[in-house]
């Protein structure tokens, strides 16, 4: 789902209420969202990614606005359903009206709403003025009060896609292909496939968008995300290139597991761990794929001395499986998707409460939790809150003696007991009568 409006509207404020955080700069500057902002929000049950544009002034041939302008047509294509915020205090300006024809032309569902409307009453006959606009019923709402933003959200909800969640797709494992350009995303997809589906070339950042690929075999059914090529920052020049990077991003999110592409000839590289650093952040299950392994000069022990090299420049990764393949030949290809299964369930896992506990316990026998200033942390029990990625909530006495260190201990005891092999352990920490949210 998508802001859009001229600047000033309250776009930030609305996203920022919906969202729940303070992640959108709020300002009386106009124009001062230059970047797409994103964040998840639910309502009535479903999932929804919010994110909030620049805003678009159509007439402006100020470079800064003009390349918002830019960004909020690449947003169009994206998005599900468009939110057109208007000020109901301006009324309706010839920049709403050129907005108005430019999102109409996306063919997309569009929910209008006239913002700051802090008394119904008092506006009412001003928002009659936005009909003009043709994009049907404007929606009352003032963002900084939170009137009117249920109604508003709800009108947004009749045009989800996919509210009911079909067990056939459920079943599909969303598998996003990830890595910087040129090492061989598509052309890994495209063998798994059989057709040259996706554009092969040599020229990096050949794949702009994402491309979703369906695919059934012996092993299960599977949805390939092919994900456009993520540049270092200081390369991204085109608005069209910084917004495949955040389409990429988008991937990420909609992936049950990551394969992280690495090139053979390369190894590791800085923008490798930034890439892989987003999957870890998201939760995702991970598979280190070093492609082009057809190319690399081997010997003896060659293999193994390489994944150590991986998981030294990769240290926050070291429960991701490593494989090493050939798109081009199809080497070791077919064992990717036993792993994807595997990474995949592990992701999903759940661990009962009396068997945390025991591990738990026994990592307490062993390795005695910290203690500051006489005072010694007290592991009181531990719960699986979620999955994907397994979240434990572990109860203590005292929070700040609850050091990294030692949290990084019970996740290893963890994964040395129930496996969680490709996925990260979250930890939340809280103290004894500790509600949720404080």
């Amino acid at each position: 789902m998508q802001l859009f409006g001229k600047p000033n509207v309250g776009k930030s404020t609305f996203f920022n209420y919906v969202v729940g955080k303070r992640i959108s700069i709020v300002e009386d500057t106009p124009g001062v969202t230059r970047d797409r902002v994103q964040g998840e929000s639910n309502w009535r049950g479903v999932n929804f990614n919010l994110i909030d544009t620049g805003g678009i002034e159509p007439d402006s041939d100020d470079i800064i606005l003009s390349q918002m302008r830019l960004q909020a047509n690449i947003a169009i294509d994206i998005a599900d359903v468009i939110v057109f915020l208007t000020d109901v205090r301006q009324g309706v300006t010839a920049a709403d009206e050129e907005i108005a024809v430019m999102l109409k032309k996306s063919k997309k569902p569009i929910v209008l709403v006239c913002n700051k409307v802090d008394d119904f009453q008092k506006f009412q006959n001003d928002i009659y003025e936005f009909y003009k606009l043709g994009i049907g019923d404007p929606m009352p709402m003032s963002s900084v009060n939170a009137r009117g933003i249920g109604d508003v959200l709800d009108k947004i909800f009749e045009h989800f896609p996919n509210k009911e969640i079909n067990e056939e797709d459920e079943e599909k494992i969303k598998v996003a292909v990830i890595g910087k350009p040129n090492v061989g995303k598509s052309s890994l997809i495209n063998k798994i496939l059989g057709e040259n589906r996706n554009i092969v070339s040599d020229i990096a950042g050949t794949t702009r968008d994402s491309i979703d690929s369906e695919f059934e075999n012996k092993y299960g059914k599977y949805v390939f995300i092919d994900t456009a090529g993520i540049r270092r920052k200081s390369k991204v020049t085109e608005r069209i290139e910084k917004y495949s990077v955040m389409r990429s991003i988008l991937s990420i999110e909609r992936a049950d597991v990551c394969l992280m592409l690495i090139d053979a000839n390369e190894g590791v590289t800085d923008q490798d761990a930034k890439i892989a650093g987003e999957a870890h952040e998201s939760g995702k299950g991970i598979i280190i794929v070093v492609n082009k392994w057809d190319e690399y000069d081997k010997e003896t022990g060659t293999m193994e001395k390489y994944k150590k090299e991986i998981y030294s420049k990769l240290s926050y990764l070291n429960y991701a499986p490593i494989i090493f393949i050939s798109a081009k030949t199809g080497q070791r290809v077919e064992k990717l998707f036993e792993l994807i299964n595997n990474v995949n369930e592990q992701n999903s896992k759940r661990v009962t409460t009396s068997q945390l506990n025991e591990v738990i316990n026994e990592a307490i026998s062993i390795v005695q939790p910290p203690s500051d200033k006489g005072k010694r942390l007290k592991i009181l029990y531990g719960t699986q809150a979620s999955i994907k990625p397994p979240t434990f909530v572990i109860f203590v006495n005292k929070k700040e003696l609850f050091h990294f260190s030692y949290e990084r201990y019970l996740v290893n005891q963890i994964r040395k007991e129930f496996g969680l092999e490709g996925t990260p352990i979250r930890i939340i920490v809280r103290e004894k009568g500790e509600k949720e949210g404080e």
